[in-house]
This record gives C-alpha cells, sequence and structure tokens, in this order.
C-alpha cells in the first residue's frame, strides 16, 4: 500500500534512483573493454577460484558466469559485457555489500523471503515450473536453491541500499542548477517534446453501509481467528487485495516519512508490537495491520486490504453524475477547475482544480512520448480545453472509477530554456552531482578496504581503481 496511490505513476525517487545507479556501474553498453588479456602463469594457482576479494566477500570465477546467467534469466542481453565489465560490476556489488554491514545497515530475513517470492513467481512465469528454475541453475533441490538465492538476494538488497544512502546524501542549490546549466554549450542542450498540462475530475460510486459493513466484519473475522493462530501471512495472500504486498504476505516496512497515505501511517504508529489493529477505512478500502517488529523510528508490518463491492447502480449513478458534471463545463456553467474543486471525489488534485503532477518530475507537465501507454491514450487526441468522454477506470487494488480529463497546456517540443525547464535542468544537474558522489565514495572507500585481485584478471582496465595503481 506504500503508494498504493499509484493512479499516475511511480515515484519520481524510484525512477531517479535507478537512472543514477544504472549510469554509475561498470557496465556501459556502448563501451567494450578489451578482453582479459592471457598472461603466462606464475605458477600460482586460484584456491577455490577465488579472484577476487572486497573486504569480507569473495568472487569466484564462477559468479562472473553466475552474473550472465541472472542477466540472461531477467531477459537481458550479455552479448556486449566482458568478463572484465562483469568483474568490475561484481566488484561494486561487493563494496557496497561491505560498507552498509560497516555502516549497521540491516536486511530482516522478512524482507529476503518477500523478494524471494518475488522473483521466484517471476522467474517460474519465464521457465516454466520452479523444478526447471532450480535445474536451470544446476542446484540439486530446491532446499539448495533458496539458501543459494537468499544469500544473493541479501546480498543484493544491503548493495542497493548502500547505494540509496549515498544519493539521499546529495543535494543541490539553485546556484549549482545555475552553473550546470551554464557549462552545457548551446549546440548540445537537451531537447525536450511535446508536453501537455493535464487536469482531472473523479467521481467515485457510492458503496451500501451494508457492503461496507461486509468487509468490516470479514476483516474482524480474520482478526479473530489470527488472534486464535491462524497465519496473518497466509491470510493476506490469500484475501488482501492489495498488489503491492499481497504475494509478500501483506510485509511492509515503513517510518514516519514513508509514501504512505495518512490514516494508515497514524494507525501503524499507533499500534504496539504484536498488536493488530481494528479495521479502518483509507481511501482504497478497509484494512487490518498488525505490527511485527518495532526498530527505533522504523517498523515492519503486515496488512490486509478489503474493497467493498460496488453495485452496477452505483457504477451508473457515478456515470450519470460525471455526465452532468461535463455538461455543466462545456455549457460554461462552471470552469473544469471549479468543478474539480467542489465535485470531484479525487483528495490529491481537488484543491489543485483537478491539476496532476508528473511524479517523475514534481512539476505539472508531462512529456507526450514518455506517458505511460493508458495515459496516452487518453490524452494524446484531446485538444487544449477539449474535455474528454467518461472513462471507466479500475485500479489496481480493484476499485472503479469515472473520470473526466482535460489538457490544460500544451507545450511544443523545444531547446531546454532554464526559466521555463528548471524542474527538469535541476534533475539533471542533481544526476550529475551524485554521479560524482558515487565516484568520489568508490575513490575513498577502495582505498580503505582490502581489496585483492588475482590472476590474468589485472589485466582487465577498471573505471574504478580497483587495483589501487
Amino acid at each position: 500500500m506504500r503508494s498504493i496511490n499509484n493512479r499516475i505513476a511511480l515515484t519520481f525517487f524510484v525512477l531517479l534512483f535507478s537512472s543514477v545507479v544504472a549510469s554509475a556501474q561498470e557496465i556501459i553498453k556502448d563501451s567494450v573493454i578489451t578482453p582479459v588479456k592471457k598472461i603466462q602463469s606464475t605458477g600460482k594457482q586460484k584456491i577455490d577460484g577465488v579472484i577476487a576479494t572486497v573486504g569480507d566477500y569473495i568472487i569466484l570465477d564462477s559468479d562472473i558466469d553466475k552474473s550472465y546467467l541472472e542477466i540472461s534469466t531477467q531477459g537481458g542481453s550479455v552479448k556486449d559485457i566482458t568478463r572484465c565489465q562483469m568483474l568490475g560490476k561484481l566488484l561494486e556489488d561487493k563494496l557496497y555489500a561491505h560498507q552498509a554491514i560497516q555502516d549497521s545497515i540491516v536486511v530482516t530475513d522478512a524482507e529476503v523471503k518477500g523478494m524471494m517470492e518475488d522473483r521466484l513467481n517471476y522467474m517460474v512465469e519465464q521457465i516454466g515450473s520452479l523444478d526447471k528454475v532450480v535445474k536451470y541453475y544446476k542446484k540439486d533441490s530446491e532446499e539448495e536453491f533458496r539458501t543459494y538465492f537468499s544469500d544473493i538476494l541479501k546480498e543484493g538488497k544491503l548493495s542497493s541500499e548502500m547505494q540509496k544512502k549515498i544519493v539521499d546524501a546529495v543535494e543541490i542549490t539553485p546556484e549549482e542548477v545555475r552553473n550546470y546549466f551554464k557549462t552545457i554549450p548551446a549546440t548540445d542542450l537537451p531537447f525536450f517534446g511535446v508536453e501537455l498540462e493535464v487536469a482531472q475530475i473523479v467521481v467515485a460510486p457510492k458503496v451500501s453501509d451494508a457492503d461496507k459493513q461486509k468487509v468490516i466484519d470479514k476483516l474482524n473475522g480474520f482478526k479473530k481467528e489470527i488472534e486464535e493462530g491462524s497465519s496473518f501471512s497466509t491470510k493476506a495472500v490469500l484475501y488482501s487485495q492489495d498488489p503491492g504486498s499481497r504475494s509478500n504476505g501483506g510485509f511492509y516496512k515503513m517510518n514516519r516519512k514513508t509514501a504512505f497515505v495518512k490514516e494508515f501511517k497514524d494507525v501503524a504508529f499507533s499500534l504496539a508490537e504484536g498488536e493488530i489493529s481494528a479495521p479502518f477505512q483509507t481511501d482504497f478500502g478497509y484494512h487490518i495491520i498488525y505490527v511485527e517488529k518495532i526498530k527505533g523510528q522504523e517498523i515492519e508490518l503486515r496488512h490486509i486490504l478489503l474493497t467493498p463491492t460496488v453495485t452496477e447502480e452505483a457504477l451508473n449513478e457515478a456515470k450519470e453524475k460525471i455526465t452532468l458534471i461535463k455538461k455543466r463545463i462545456e455549457d460554461k456553467e462552471i470552469t473544469f477547475a471549479d468543478a474539480a474543486r467542489t465535485l470531484s471525489d479525487e483528495k490529491e488534485t481537488r484543491a489543485n482544480g483537478g491539476a496532476l503532477i508528473n511524479p517523475k518530475t514534481q512539476d505539472t507537465r508531462f512529456e507526450l512520448t514518455k506517458l505511460d501507454p493508458a495515459f496516452y491514450s487518453q490524452v494524446s487526441n484531446l485538444k487544449e480545453g477539449e474535455v474528454s468522454a467518461p472513462l471507466l477506470e479500475q485500479g489496481e487494488e480493484g476499485k472503479k472509477t469515472f473520470k473526466l480529463i482535460t489538457v490544460t497546456n500544451r507545450i511544443d517540443e523545444h531547446a531546454a530554456d532554464y526559466a521555463k525547464d528548471y524542474i527538469k535542468i535541476k534533475d539533471l544537474a542533481l544526476k550529475s552531482k551524485q554521479i560524482t558522489a558515487i565516484g568520489k565514495w568508490f575513490n575513498e572507500k577502495i582505498k580503505e578496504t582490502y581489496i585483492k585481485i588475482i590472476g590474468e584478471y589485472r589485466d582487465c582496465d577498471f573505471t574504478n581503481n580497483w587495483l589501487k595503481k
């Protein structure tokens, strides 16, 4: 339910962070490092295939092969990735994970278990069955595979949390943004495609008190059964309508700054460890929460979400209401913005006259060619000021709503302009500063960490100074 409020797109931070990480890694598809040169034997043998050591972590020659296998399993291409590049990426991951432990970053077994189930479900879908997955990874049993893969997932999570910690510490001032923009030659200025500013009005079908009570009674029944010994996790997997946590048994880890809706956070932080809440309501339906652990300002919890049934009669009434709103706007009785403020059921956009915020940039512009396909189909043919026909939308959690969309402003394609495109330029400047921070971090941590690379891999032309030359 972390941003179960996913109605528009993924959060800006996730996209920003993933692009920074991708930029910082050794594997760069457009450039190919010269393959490892063969050198004459010195008579020294690799111990158990160890080719490198980073702090408490070792890298085996076979780990490179496993990395190729992992990328292929996820649908990626390994055609242009050399063994030197792959080793460079493994060295990065090990250093991140090693430093995460030094910095007391904790990855729980529950988190690893949740990631395991997600990844296994994906791999089974790709390969066909769990037995085939086990054989694909050349393991003798499911237990051996799970043990092996659990270690990989935990190390990967430590690595990503360390990267996030580095990136989160980077801030940028308006003066730095201005100076960054000045360094870009006029011929190299970014070019932005057609952009739209969009607003919407949402009407939600009314749910009867009787249908609400059915859901509340069902959640109370779950609570009683769990208190008598049933598994909360199993109940969540079987019954929760939250697609973001259902496969993980309803598990989330959060603190007071995590992007959950207020009502959910208020209940979560009012509970003691081991306590189950009474059913409570948010915009997404009705929930119960079970707090598993409290660690300082952070809590680990599970929850179940149920959404009341919407009748056909309620759907028809909502459609009739939004059709009348559209007519009033087109008849000039009320502006779209005023209708959104007074008649829309969507709290997040109502105060801004229905204006949508682009979660990738945190401003009101949406670049047409980068829109989610479903959203693109809704707005691409609208003229400025035109109001769409009523659209029936069903969220991932099953909630149905009707909405009207209008394009309030259309910005033609153009080269970057500091005044008009400040948010985008700030984003580019911040990414650049984050990449610099990651590079500086590597330089410092490589110097103070025990790192050893063995044999012919010492001839690799690494991006980072792993050989400490």
